[in-house]
């Protein structure tokens, strides 16, 4: 994406962007990144519009659960399925149990993952408080991309494909 392209979108806007493609595709990769470190991990993102936090069913077991302890950094990155827009979220992830939420959110695909039900002892959530993301937005078409990259070649200069946006959340 090219690197002096003004931004055509508000932060409110590109704010807007972000949790509607959560809402879209919510499976996304979540890891730590500061001290003790874990792997980013496929995880099914549930928003929480009201406390702006998002929230990952897991079992007390989880590598991710057992590092977080009691509150660490770390990163969420979600990709559309076209590929034109792609975040990177940071934020403080913690371990909490939360039956409201496991209420709202209780879904078959999470039953199948909790033998016991919604009640299963080894069940926990980790909660997401965003701080601030980077975005990635594609504009245009195959066609456009491939005009650009072409332009660029013979230009000798960076290809103009869509914008990039930093938002403190």
């Amino acid at each position: 994406m090219a690197a002096h392209k003004p931004d055509p979108h508000t932060d409110a806007e590109h704010e807007a962007m972000l949790w509607k493609e959560l809402t879209k595709r919510n499976t996304v990769m979540l890891g730590l990144t500061g001290k003790p470190m874990a792997h980013m991990q496929p995880m099914t993102a549930f928003r929480d519009d009201t406390s702006r936090s998002v929230f990952f069913f897991a079992r007390a077991d989880n590598d991710l659960a057992k590092r977080a302890g009691d509150g660490g950094e770390a990163m969420m990155c979600l990709q559309s399925k076209d590929d034109s827009f792609i975040a990177c979220v940071g934020g403080e992830l913690s371990v909490t149990r939360d039956p409201e939420r496991v209420e709202r959110f209780w879904n078959p695909v999470v039953a199948a993952w909790y033998p016991q039900g919604k009640t299963d002892p080894d069940l926990i959530f980790l909660r997401l408080d965003p701080m601030d993301a980077q975005l990635w937005i594609a504009d245009g078409n195959p066609i456009k991309f491939g005009w650009e990259i072409a332009k660029a070649n013979l230009g000798k200069r960076l290809p103009d494909i869509g914008e990039t946006a930093h938002l403190e959340l």
